[in-house]
Order: C-alpha cells, then structure tokens, then sequence
C-alpha cells in the first residue's frame, strides 16, 4: 500500500497557508459586519465551505479546484427578498473595494459576487439565516446547515480522508458537481467520508455495491425512494433533497472504474495530474485512422455566466444529435466545449474592480459530431397503410400511386430532403429550420447571427488552433485516459 502521508504532505495547506486564507476571511468578515453596523443593515458574515470544515486542498497543488473561500452574508428570515439581494451585494462590493479586489456578479438562487483577493477566489454571498431545512428561502440557505453538519460529524482524523478523496476525484475527472462536469461535489465528499469513514473505504464501497439507485441514508429517513437518481444520498440535513442529484451516470461510473482501478494496483500517480502531450499531428492522425467524418459547429458564446451556458449548450449538441438521426444518419459520437471558462477566469486577474462581466468577443462554443453515415441515396422506403386499411390507402395512392405491396402493407419511395449531413445542419439554422432544433434562447441568437461548420480536419489544419480546443480533439479520441494510471 503507498505512503498516504507523503501526498497530503503535498495536498495539504501549509500553517502559513492556513493562516493567510484565514486571516484574509477574518478581515472581509470583519470589513462587511462593521460596514452593516454603521449602515445599520441587520445582516452577518460567516465563513462556511471547505475552508470553514477544514477539507480544502492547498492552492499550491497542481490541478486543485477547491479552494474558494466562501463567506455568506445572514440576514434575518423577516428581510424581504429584494432588500437581500441589494444589501447584500452592496456589502459583498463595498468590502471586495475596500481591499482592492476584482469581482464579478454571479447568479445562484440570487446574484452574489465573486472576487479575486490576494490571489484568492473569493464568493461573498448573501443567504438567510436559517435554523432548519424548513424555513429554506433560497438554494444557496442550506450551505449553512450543510456546514454545520459536517464540522459537527467529521472526525479530525478524517479531514485528511475527505481530502485524498477529492484529489483522487479531481485526478481522474469526476469532482465538480457544476453542469459542465455533473460529477461529485465536496459536500457529498465529505458525507461519504463520514458514512464509510475513509478515503479506502469509499473506494472499496463504491466498487462493490454501488449500481444505478443506491442509497445512502445517514439519518435513516426513509426517503431515498423518492429519488430517481443514479445514486442517492439523502442530505442529513433535509430529508427531501439527494445531495447527489447533479452526478451523472456517467461520472459516477467513471468513479466506480477508477476506484476499483486504483484498488487493484494503488499508485501515488493518480493524485497527481497525468502527463499528456496533446500533439495535433496524432490527433490528425487518430482522426484518419477512424475513417469517420468529424465535422464542429463553432459560433460566439454569449456573454451569460457559465452555469447558464453550458446547460443550452449541452441540449443543442443532443437536439442536433436527434435531429439529424431522426433523418436516418447515424451518429458514432458526439461532445461540446468552450473557452468561456478559461476566458472569463483569465480576464478575472485584472478586470476593473466595477466591471461585472467579460466583454471579450472571442469566447467560443464548438459541438463536435462524428458520422457513421455520412451522405444517404435520394429516396428512401417509406411506409403506408395496410391494404385492409381501404379509406387510408385510397388516399395514400391518390399520394403515391408508384406504391407496391410487401405482405399486407402499401410500400412507395419518398425523396429525402437532405442528403448529407452538412446540408442538413445548414438547413436547420436557416430561420425556417430552426424551430427544428433544442436550443437555448441565448445561443440561438448567436448561431442565428454567425456560425461555422468545418471539418475536424480542416480545423486542425490550421495555423491557429485554441490549445484548449485541440485538448478537447484529444479527450474525446482518449476517453478514460484518466482512469487508470
């Protein structure tokens, strides 16, 4: 078995490291209570989150997504909506001003901001101060209970546990429970560190018992019935919610392989990122080799935070999946992606302290579909009534009257609108084919306004390729890569 210590040794926060995080968060906390004193705002600040639980993982780790300090901002359950949102976000601004920070707002339940202070991401969100999942007025409110539960029930010797959990997870690709990964969130890392009571045991369980509708119930409610979700974890704090709503199957599939990966030969190297040369001549050439055709939608991504994008960019990628199957293409794979992300927290570094969004044109979106079927005949056999059938197929011939029969059935040939894929997707962004397609009102101006449809190829093949895109050719070519080690 490997030497756990020498990985969180590497994982863990440093003293000087748990101290400046701390130290930062007193002083916000302090600068927003004394702001609400003199403006007499009847409002509070908190630390909760993985820094408050003692779960997060050093920033100086390479590939660490966790560190967020997150401080929340308690009004009394008597304060209407609208005066918590603008107190709150006056608050949240004054303080992120007051120390020189960078901020954006952001959207939950509510708007709250999300600054860069000392080099730190930093969420000021404003919640209601609630005692129970009863009085909940927001999604954002639980995150209180949810904070008190864990610091109340994990055990100091299993800090470390959540910990090696979350590495283990960010490493092979399933932590995140935001849209655009659908995987497993620190709060459930924590309850599954405290309902199997170790990073192993977590492992072992999930590879010998988890299957679609597994449950898990700290507080023996009963509930997890109620939940049609691939796993189910009732929250301990509220009865009605699965805190593993957001994974997918796909994710929690994923996870199930790695675990049992890992069990069978436990290396320090899946807690660490994996090494990869995303090279475009061998993506070229895997392309080739699969003797497919590959074609990318690309268009502008609109100027909508990411936990709105990536949910309408998802659902056009699957309605143009089904569309163009439903004309009788066949479809080997498809996947999506944008630098929105990476742009957005590029521009964060230094964005005026009053500017709330990134104006840069150049965040993109592509949607990638790699073809079975390609290109069709002219016609294809399409079905009429049964012979018995007599009022429908004295109409169905006066229609085709090229008909024939096959056993009881009237059979005729129809010519296909489309052909090709490439001039089926054209013709489904026309404004005349667009009602055809799924699509978010957002992206659907964009694509509207200006859009591309390439060959794989041919995008590779030129000059001037986003290296995040050319690692998204390359993940899709290399799924599971993460896996195993």
């Amino acid at each position: 078995m490997i030497d756990f210590n020498s990985i969180l040794k590497d994982i863990e926060p440093s003293q000087e490291e748990e101290e400046k995080v701390h130290d930062l968060a007193k002083k916000l906390m302090g600068i927003i209570n004394f702001t609400a004193q003199n403006k007499d705002i009847s409002a509070e600040a908190v630390l909760l989150g993985s820094v408050a639980k003692n779960t997060w993982i050093s920033s100086s780790s390479n590939g660490d997504k966790d560190l967020d300090i997150d401080i929340f901002i308690k009004f009394p359950l008597t304060t209407s909506l609208d005066d918590l949102k603008s107190r709150g976000l006056e608050l949240a601004e004054k303080c992120i001003k007051q120390v020189d920070g960078r901020y954006e707002e952001r959207y939950a339940s509510h708007p709250y901001l999300t600054g860069t202070i000392q080099g730190y991401q930093v969420d000021l969100v404003p919640c209601y101060d609630i005692k129970h999942s009863h009085e909940l007025k927001s999604a954002v409110d639980r995150t209180l209970l949810h904070t008190q539960y864990v610091v109340q029930n994990l055990k100091t010797d299993q800090e470390k546990e959540v910990r090696l959990l979350k590495r283990f997870m960010q490493m092979v690709g399933t932590y995140g429970s935001e849209f655009k990964v659908g995987g497993f969130s620190g709060y459930l890392c924590e309850l599954l560190v405290i309902h199997y009571g170790s990073f192993l045991d977590v492992l072992q369980g999930a590879w010998d018992d988890w299957k679609p509708d597994y449950q898990i119930d700290l507080m023996d409610y009963g509930t997890g019935k109620l939940f049609n979700d691939p796993l189910v974890v009732v929250d301990p704090t509220d009865e009605n919610r699965n805190v593993s709503a957001a994974l997918t199957l796909q994710k929690m599939s994923e996870f199930v392989i790695a675990a049992g990966n890992f069990l069978e030969n436990p290396i320090k190297s899946y807690f660490y990122p994996k090494v990869i040369e995303y090279n475009k001549k061998d993506i070229l050439e895997e392309f080739s080799l699969r003797e497919t055709t590959t074609i990318i939608l690309s268009f502008p991504a609109p100027d909508i935070p990411s936990d709105a994008l990536h949910p309408q960019i998802r659902k056009t990628e699957k309605s143009l999946v089904k569309i163009i199957e439903t004309d009788d293409f066949s479809v080997l794979g498809s996947d999506s992606w944008s630098n929105a992300d990476a742009m957005d927290e590029e521009a964060g570094s230094d964005k005026p302290t009053n500017q709330k969004g990134n104006e840069n044109n150049t965040k993109t979106v592509a949607i990638l579909m790699e073809m079975n079927t390609w290109s069709l005949p002219a016609f294809k056999k399409r079905n009429g009534p049964a012979i018995w059938d007599k009022d429908n197929t004295s109409k169905f011939l006066k229609k085709h009257p090229d008909s024939w029969i096959e056993g009881d059935q009237w059979k005729t040939l129809s010519k296909r609108r489309y052909q090709n894929v490439n001039s089926l997707i054209h013709g489904i962004l026309k404004p005349d084919g667009i009602s055809r397609l799924k699509v978010g009102k957002h992206l659907k101006k964009e694509i509207m306004k200006n859009y591309q449809l390439m060959d794989v190829m041919e995008v590779l093949n030129n000059g001037k390729v986003d290296t995040g895109l050319v690692e998204f050719f390359h993940h899709y070519l290399n799924k599971g890569e993460f896996l195993i080690r």
